[in-house]
This record gives C-alpha cells, sequence and structure tokens, in this order.
C-alpha cells in the first residue's frame, strides 16, 4: 500500500516563542488601527510562507497553506460575497473554536476571486504544488442564516456551490493537484445526501486534472460509507478518531475511490503510536489497490504550533516504519 503525507486543512499560526507570535501583535494593532490593511497582509504572507515550510520539515509531501488568513470556516468566504452579511459567533461543531454565522441577504455574486492568491504565494513558498482546501456549500448553507435570497438549504447550497465552482475552476488552472471540500455537517444530517451530491457535481464542472476530495471529519462516516462512494468526487477523506467501526468496514469492502485517512487525531496532543496505528492500516489496506494519502483527522488548528509539527513528524516516522516492516 503507497501512502502519501499530507496535512488536511489549518495549521496553528500562532507559536510559543515572540516571534511565532507576531501574528497575534498584528491582529491587534490592525484591530486598534495602527496596522495597515497591506501590512497585515504582509505579515500574513510571512506566517504563511513559515507553516508550509515547517510542513515540509516535518515530512509532509502534500501540504496546504494552512489557512493563516482565515478567520473562521465560513465567513472567510462569506466576507467575499455580495448578498451575505455576517453576525456573531456560533460554536464550531463540538470543538472550543467559533464561527461567525453568514447571514444571507440577497443573491450572491464575487467581489473577487478569492483562494487563488491564497495558494499562488503559499505555492511559491512551497516550490511545489499544494492542496487547496474550501469549506463545502452544504456546510456553508447549514452553517448560514437565511434572511431572504433563496428559500430553502438545497437552494442555498447550489448557490454557494456556483460561487464555489469558480474558484475551484481557477484552482485547477493554478495546478493544484487536489481540492478539497469541506463538508463536516453532512455527518449530523444524513438525509441531506442528495442535497451534497447536487453541489458536488457542480463543483467538479470546472476541476479541469484537479482532483476532488470530499473531507467529512467531527461524526462517525461508517453509517455512510457506501453513499458516499457514490458521490462525484475522486476522493474522501474520512475521519477514523470518530469511527471505531470504519476501518474494519474499509477493509472489508474497499474503496472504488482514492482515501485519505484520518487515523491522526488532530484534536488530542498525545502522539500516535505503532500500537494505535499499525492494525489500522493492516485492516484498511487489505483491499485497497490505489495510493492512499495518510492524514490528520481534519485541520490542526485545535493543537499547540509545536505539537502539530510533533503530529505530522509522528506520521511520517510511522509511515516509514510501517512501510519499511511490511514490504
Amino acid at each position: 500500500m503507497e501512502l502519501i503525507l499530507a496535512n488536511t486543512g489549518s495549521y496553528p499560526r500562532i507559536g510559543d516563542t515572540p516571534e511565532l507570535q507576531r501574528m497575534r501583535r498584528a491582529h491587534a494593532r490592525r484591530e486598534r488601527g495602527e496596522l495597515s490593511t497591506e501590512a497585515f497582509a504582509k505579515v500574513q504572507d510571512e506566517v504563511t510562507a513559515e507553516v508550509v515550510r515547517e510542513q515540509l520539515a516535518a515530512g509532509v509531501e502534500l501540504p496546504t497553506d494552512g489557512q493563516i488568513r482565515w478567520a473562521d470556516g465560513l465567513s472567510y468566504l462569506a466576507a467575499n460575497l455580495n448578498g451575505v452579511a455576517v453576525n456573531g459567533l456560533l460554536r464550531f461543531f463540538d470543538t472550543n473554536t467559533y464561527f461567525r454565522q453568514p447571514v444571507v441577504t440577497g443573491r450572491f455574486t464575487r467581489k473577487g476571486p478569492l483562494f487563488i492568491r491564497d495558494y499562488r504565494q503559499a505555492a511559491k513558498a512551497a516550490g511545489r504544488p499544494l492542496k487547496a482546501v474550501l469549506t463545502g456549500p452544504y456546510t456553508l448553507a447549514r452553517g448560514s442564516i437565511l434572511d431572504s435570497g433563496y428559500r430553502s438549504i438545497h437552494a442555498l447550497a447550489l448557490a454557494y456551490a456556483t460561487v464555489l465552482a469558480q474558484e475551484i475552476t481557477e484552482l485547477a488552472g493554478e495546478g493544484a493537484p487536489v481540492i478539497q471540500v469541506d463538508e463536516p455537517a453532512i455527518l449530523r444530517h444524513r438525509g441531506d445526501l442528495a442535497v451534497l451530491g447536487e453541489a458536488l457535481v457542480v463543483l467538479a464542472r470546472g476541476k479541469g486534472p484537479a482532483r476532488l476530495s470530499l473531507a467529512t471529519y467531527f461524526g462517525d462516516a461508517a453509517p455512510l460509507y457506501d453513499d458516499l462512494q457514490d458521490l462525484t468526487a475522486d476522493m474522501l477523506h474520512l475521519d477514523f478518531t470518530y469511527s471505531p467501526a470504519l476501518a474494519r468496514i474499509v477493509g472489508e469492502r474497499g474503496s472504488t475511490k482514492a482515501l485519505s485517512l484520518g487515523l491522526f487525531d488532530a484534536r488530542n496532543t498525545k502522539l500516535e503510536t505503532r500500537e494505535t496505528v499499525f492494525p489500522l492500516l493492516d485492516q484498511i489496506g487489505r483491499r485497497l489497490r490505489t495510493p492512499a494519502h495518510l492524514a490528520p483527522s481534519s485541520g490542526l488548528e485545535y493543537l499547540p504550533r509545536d505539537r502539530a509539527r510533533a503530529k505530522l513528524e509522528a506520521m511520517r516516522h510511522l509511515r516509514d516504519a510501517y512501510l519499511g516492516e511490511r514490504r
């Protein structure tokens, strides 16, 4: 079984040293009106380059931009759309983080390209292509307040899909090999799988040679495993930390799609060991015939910076030891 080391999404912006806390200081200065938009963007660029290089140094073969510019998973896109306002804070699933809730006030139009600048700057720092990551249209719809403009979650998800499809086309044109669409909300609303399916069809139209990856986390994907196989995506990212039965199911049924294996808990500082990882890989690998990604269960922003790097380094060491022993 070939295993490619990948990051799933975010990476901590702030570390323990004064140098690694400059993002926090810059944000505070910006809030006080002491730092210009251009100067703040420069700090974001520097921190993005820093976390990209940190992922590569830890052994990650498919890094992300770390989502350094994202205030949260929903408002970053919403703030770039006409027809959306941003409201108060809500808890993001069962984490200790929050997001500003989009309020839909009218029909969507983009204010301009959003993710392509982030991607270009991060890819330049990496010196190689990166995985691009977007919050998916269904999760955006579920997290929004529907005031006017669209009549249902279904219509709203398709509207988000239409604007995200433009972003995906631009990212594919820039050479992103994998474009990941995060849809954790579907695990809490399984009855809406057909809505997600329609939205993914819209997204896939512009993906070109890029592989579209559907990511679920913060819930048990085992009950939906067979249904997820039928959706319009080239890859599935699965969070095994919420799904005790998932490794067995994958091993028994295989997968028609490439898999990203979220075996490393992105919300727990405790490092995985060969005793916890190798048996799962043995189960999963029984019927997999295509290369898989080995990845954290979700974005790493929930960990301290030093533990996030240690998590990635442990992932590399365990992957290398596992493949060395199983050859």
